[in-house]
């Protein structure tokens, strides 16, 4: 080897040794944060925080000469870490109750996982699953809170089989639909009722931005400590009716988890050689495999109850298979000239975002890119 490669190589292996030394310091000094957070009860993710952080290093970079893209992919890769390592350290817990929380399904994956936040925060937990049902009367005689986390398939049924609940405790579901379990959890319990659904599965790491969509059933203030609590452990919480939520993932779930097991489907039947699919992908199509095989190594019962869930979501996918037909026929009767007009229509409908989604997903495909070995 040339003695100055050498040399030059031996450079970068003391600036890369130093940088994880700064690292280091920086995750230790974020434990220190997580432990005072602790303490005064703030919450693990403060976006204005963040924002100003990452506006600021990306100034000081560009000052030095830097893409301000490289220190951001730092931070943000940075943060998530101190963001995992500070949930170990436990978060306050807002309500002073010392009335135990009951979750229905705590043995399921999302159950566990709920189970698990509930006990950083200091709650006593009591866990109902289907070996230990005969434990449910006593367990919700004293209940601050009953959590339903059940499939959905199921979720009418457990609520309509449940004992009588205190007067003020908490009745509620994170099912992936929001009508007819709030419409079943208002016929059950005469208290305070509110309708969850996490934007997230069962193995994230942390709750740090992500999202719980909240729908209000009855008495919404006495649940005000339980949308504290979320957001104390980084939680964003948006709030809107049954019926909103319900029209809303018609969008966004079912219509992209049957687009993705279709795609899946197609795959299987026409059965190409996927390992050379995968390396002959560009970053972009690589994503698209991604996101449709990741379905494959979940539940298919998970799915097949969200996309049947009512007939409604049924009536969106035929207009959705319909529109499939209706561009294969643009494509046969106009052709190019056809496609580049109804291209140009929905481009206008999108308006600035798709300048934005362009932005966002450059980040994506390029973390993408540098996974890949």
């Amino acid at each position: 080897m040339d003695p100055r490669l050498a040399a030059l190589r031996d450079a970068i292996d003391a600036a890369d040794a130093e940088l994880v030394r700064i690292l280091a310091k920086r995750l230790e000094i974020s434990r220190e944060i997580g432990q005072l957070k602790h303490e005064l009860g703030q919450p693990l993710y403060v976006p204005s925080r963040e924002a100003e952080l990452i506006a600021g290093r990306r100034a000081d970079a560009e000052h030095a000469g830097l893409p301000g893209d490289l220190i951001e992919d730092i931070l943000r890769r940075t943060m998530r870490e101190s963001y995992q390592r500070q949930k170990h350290q436990g978060f306050r817990r807002v309500n002073p109750d010392q009335r135990p929380i009951v979750v229905v399904g705590g043995k399921g994956a999302l159950g566990q996982l709920f189970v698990k936040w509930f006990e950083l925060s200091g709650y006593a937990v009591h866990v109902i699953d289907k070996d230990n049902q005969n434990e449910l009367p006593t367990a919700v005689s004293d209940a601050l809170l009953v959590l339903i986390a059940v499939p959905v398939a199921q979720t009418e049924d457990v609520i309509a089989n449940l004992p009588e609940l205190p007067s003020d405790c908490v009745l509620a579901d994170v099912t992936s639909i929001k009508q007819k379990p709030l419409q079943a959890m208002l016929a059950r319990h005469s208290g305070p009722v509110i309708g969850l659904h996490p934007m997230f599965g069962p193995s994230v790491p942390t709750l740090a931005k992500q999202t719980i969509l909240v729908t209000p059933g009855r008495d919404h203030a006495a649940s005000d400590w339980l949308i504290q609590q979320f957001a104390i452990w980084g939680v964003q919480v948006h709030s809107l009716t049954a019926e909103q939520h319900d029209k809303a993932m018609s969008m966004i779930q079912v219509m992209r988890h049957l687009s993705s097991f279709v795609y899946g489907y197609h795959l299987s039947k026409e059965n190409p050689d996927l390992e050379q699919l995968v390396q002959l992908s560009s970053p972009i199509y690589r994503l698209e495999l991604m996101m449709v095989g990741r379905l494959f190594a979940q539940s298919g019962e998970l799915y097949a109850d969200i996309i049947q869930s009512d007939q409604d979501k049924l009536s969106m996918v035929r207009r959705y298979l319909k529109r499939f037909d209706d561009v294969l026929k643009l494509l046969e009767t106009e052709g190019r000239e056809g496609f580049v007009r109804e291209f140009e229509k929905v481009a206008l409908w999108f308006g600035p975002y798709a300048e934005g989604f362009l932005r966002e997903s450059i980040n994506l495909l390029q973390h993408t890119s540098d996974s890949r070995s």
